[in-house]
């Protein structure tokens, strides 16, 4: 009988494993396994699980380089909402002339706005609840699941929560009460699809964002072009700003990298712009403004009409436009440079702008509808201009680099339809390009600007995008502060008055604007919601039906070394999404084909929800069954951030660490007298051709199921999956090497 085996070994692509262009052995220390009989095969599964270490956000660097990355963010992830002024005002005041009290009003609800969410909330508590240095809402999801065993992603194991990379050190305190927690988590189904539901709508509203930026910051921007013709019609603005995002997004192909970088001096100059203009207006015009800093003004601004008032926080919601942009993309930087940029330069800045402009309203609140350009001085005027156009193309550009990363992370958490991705950078694994969304992104932001030719509609949409994503992220870090960090009860329940209590206000408002506009964020989120949902779901039931129809030890046992059928040279890469046991495809690969490779891997892909799997862990071999059936098992595993290799890579990898293992083993064995034999066996099947065995499912409902699932399965999932990439293009297998037998999953 064969022993189970298990061998650590690492990726072609990492840093110390190349010199002169060969892979450099690392032979890593095993703990010796003892001997198991054939028929335990899943030992496997936790040693695919386990992972020693991950990075983390809280590294500790230099002075330097913390500055260098608060420089970089500026590009970024600040252009969003560093636009904003161009539109807050306008909107908050869409339907009416603002007095100069109500002027001071909304003043003292931006800063305050301003100070509460973006500053205190996000900067100061929501960067820490990272997910070993990476942000968003698939990030606080992870770090729940990491703490409970409530994921609901496919290809998900219980031994995954006993990894040390799925485990934070956490406190004794509450201890108790975070245990009662996770085990009413556990216990429950709904609070499982809760959770992923959460996860995937905050996901979609994030992915709204992408669709609404380009579209209000460009034209918000091109809006000045009126200066020239006070006469231009609002269908030609509309065609300046749909000339400029075809080619924002026709540009895309190129990467964030060098769009973002390259620009983060323009918005340097952007923030220092309107902070001096802001400054400037002030003494200009009026100074008394800045009593709006006193909190008492918000009180008296809703005593004066509390609707008109109530009404207006839809547009004053829009001052924190792109908040979300600061977690989302804090895998690319740090948590303190993150920190230090808002804190230092943004915050001020954008505070500098907004007192300027109510100053110059309160003399002039006739022009409230332009009230950012007709606030410019005229001898900066057309400088003004194209700084504004500028920091709006950088700042689209960072919410649909965002869109694309989240797309990512949900595709390879089994929740998004394969597509094609493509990295732009070789710095930066989170910066990639999706030709597919990208064209759906742009369609929809032509239309979009098209059908709505203004920006206050268009900053009603925004306003629910802005304040739903917030209230995911507020519910997903109250079960964190609650189950991870054991936050006290006081301080928990003074988060959830303290801004909880806020955004559902906001949200009140900007849904009374739901016939003007708000419906557009929630339609789009529906749709993604949907698409998402339905794959997840489909996808979850699919593998558990590989799980329960896996082919037993008995009957492989029974097949002999030849495995029933003639073995010819050449090297089978068979795939499957099982990590133990043999698949339900191998039966069909026996009876369909006159003949099976000399050697055989069951090559599985593991997507774990974490951010990243470091190189030296990635993968893992195993022999199946015994010495002469010449069968073995790889894992390749990867987080939700990192880049499959390729399959030229992957093969040299895979040949390299099969030796590096069939000499481990000997030496576990104690006996070398047919290493070498093994070896030479395995390259003479190599050089004899490489093949890929994949599976063509066909996925179908029960003939018992309800009409909706029916529906669901083998109408809308079938769409789906005939309209996205195929498997063998998404695991870059070449079509010359590809072998596909039909297999039906009745789920």
């Amino acid at each position: 009988m064969g022993d189970d085996v298990v061998l650590n070994i690492e990726t072609l692509g990492s840093e110390p494993t190349e010199k002169n262009g060969e892979p450099v052995e690392e032979v890593h220390e095993e703990e010796k396994q003892k001997k198991k009989q054939f028929q335990s095969l899943d030992s496997l599964d936790k040693e695919a699980n386990k992972i020693s270490s991950l990075h983390s956000a809280s590294k500790v660097v230099s002075i330097a380089t913390v500055l260098q990355l608060a420089f970089q963010s500026i590009g970024v992830v600040y252009g969003d909402i560093g636009t904003s002024p161009l539109y807050v005002f306008s909107s908050t005041f869409s339907n009416r002339v603002p007095s100069k009290s109500d002027v001071v009003g909304a003043l003292s609800l931006i800063i305050y706005t301003l100070t509460l969410f973006p500053l205190i909330k996000y900067v100061f508590i929501v960067l820490w609840a990272n997910d070993n240095g990476d942000g968003g809402t698939f990030a606080l999801y992870s770090l729940i699941c990491r703490n409970s065993k409530v994921s609901a992603i496919p290809n998900e194991r219980q031994e995954e929560m006993e990894l040390s990379a799925y485990k934070l050190k956490i406190p004794n305190k509450n201890l108790k009460r975070a245990q009662r927690i996770k085990e009413a988590l556990e216990s429950s189904c709904w609070a499982k699809t809760s959770l992923l539901s959460m996860a995937l709508l905050g996901t979609c509203m994030v992915i709204g964002d992408g669709i609404l930026t380009p579209c209000i910051s460009v034209l918000s921007a091109v809006d000045g072009v009126r200066k020239f013709d006070t006469g231009m019609s609002k269908d030609v603005v509309a065609m300046i700003s749909i000339f400029i995002l075809v080619i924002l997004f026709s540009i895309q192909r190129f990467g964030t990298d060098k769009v973002g970088y390259t620009f983060a001096p323009s918005i340097l100059l952007w923030f220092l712009l309107i902070a001096s203009i802001g400054i400037f207006n002030i003494f200009r015009h009026d100074s008394t403004v800045i009593k709006a800093f006193n909190p008492i003004y918000i009180i008296s601004y809703f005593k004066r009409d509390p609707k008109a008032a109530w009404i207006s926080l839809g547009g004053v919601v829009l001052c924190m436009t792109g908040t979300e942009a600061m977690f989302a993309d804090l895998g690319h930087f740090s948590v303190r440079s993150i920190q230090i940029a808002f804190s230092g330069l943004v915050y001020p800045c954008l505070i500098c702008a907004y007192v300027g402009q109510a100053a110059y309203l309160s003399i002039f609140p006739e022009n409230i509808t332009d009230a950012f350009y007709k606030s410019i001085p005229e001898s900066v005027y057309w400088p003004m201009f194209v700084a504004a156009v500028m920091a709006s193309i950088i700042a689209s550009q960072a919410m649909i680099s965002a869109t694309f990363a989240i797309i990512k992370q949900s595709m390879a958490l089994g929740c998004f339809p394969r597509v094609r991705i493509i990295h732009t950078s070789h710095k930066h694994e989170g910066q990639v390009y999706i030709p597919e969304i990208n064209f759906l992104l742009m369609l929809a932001c032509v239309l979009v600007t098209a059908s709505f030719k203004e920006t206050t509609n268009i900053g009603n949409a925004y306003g629910i995008a802005v304040v739903g994503v917030m209230l995911v992220t507020s519910s997903l870090l109250v079960l964190i502060m609650l189950m991870v960090w054991q936050t006290s009860l006081p301080l928990v329940a003074l988060f959830v008055l303290s801004f909880g209590s806020f955004e559902l206000v906001y949200f009140s408002s900007v849904l009374y604007k739901f016939t003007s506009g708000g419906y557009l964020p929630l339609t789009f989120a529906s749709v993604l919601y949907f698409v998402m949902y339905v794959w997840n779901y489909v996808q979850t039931k699919r593998h558990n039906f590989e799980v329960e129809q896996k082919v037993s030890t008995e009957y492989l046992n029974s097949l002999g070394s030849n495995l029933g059928i003639s073995r010819v040279p050449g090297l089978g890469l068979l795939y499957t999404e099982l990590t133990h046991g043999i698949p339900a495809i191998f039966p069909h690969f026996l009876t369909n084909l006159p003949a099976i490779h000399s050697v055989l891997v069951f090559v599985s892909v593991k997507y774990l929800p974490v951010n990243t799997v470091p190189a030296e862990e990635r993968f893992l071999l195993q022999r199946v069954g015994p010495k002469d059936y010449k069968m073995y098992r790889c894992i390749a595993r990867y987080g939700y951030r990192d880049r499959r290799i390729g399959n030229e890579e992957f093969e040299l990898l895979l040949m390299e660490n099969l030796r590096n293992f069939i000499r481990n083993e000997s030496w576990e064995e104690g006996d070398s007298s047919v290493e070498g034999e093994e070896i030479r066996f395995l390259e003479k099947s190599r050089e004899a051709g490489v093949v890929y065995l994949l599976g063509h499912s066909e996925v179908r409902a029960i003939e018992n199921s309800s009409l909706l699932k029916r529906v669901i399965v083998n109408y809308v999932y079938d769409f789906l999956r005939r309209n996205c990439r195929q498997g063998f293009v998404d695991l870059q297998i070449p079509n010359k090497n590809l072998l596909q037998v039909g297999m039906n999953y009745s789920v």
